[in-house]
């Protein structure tokens, strides 16, 4: 494993100790050199609720940017209030907020999800 790859992790476990405490859903991301992935735990963080990303047939995305994130974040977004989740916390998985991260987190906000 990277050096980079590990301080992330690090980042991530820091993070995730102080989401377990609030008891609300969970909006994981996870991004890859070719794809984006999006996805809601229940506040355990045993159960994926919802889910999106670049992978799927119906995306309909050719690469992995901004358009792409801020798609996944809109996605991820209708699914979840069609399960009834309104407010989520968001875990961004030990990435910086910019870019990809702040398209999708925006993209979520302005589809109606509470952070």
């Amino acid at each position: 494993m990277s050096i980079k790859n590990f301080s992330r992790l690090r980042r991530a476990k820091k993070t995730r100790a102080n989401i377990r405490n609030q008891e609300s859903p969970r909006l994981t991301v996870y991004r890859s050199s070719q794809h984006f992935y999006a996805q809601i735990f229940d506040s355990l963080g045993s159960k994926v609720i919802v889910s999106a990303s670049t992978v799927e047939k119906d995306a309909k995305v050719d690469s992995n940017n901004l358009d792409a994130a801020a798609k996944v974040g809109k996605k991820v977004a209708e699914r979840a209030l069609e399960n009834g989740i309104k407010k989520v916390v968001f875990d961004r998985s030990g990435y910086k907020y910019h870019g990809r991260i702040k398209a999708l987190a925006d993209s979520a906000r302005d589809a109606g999800l509470e952070f």
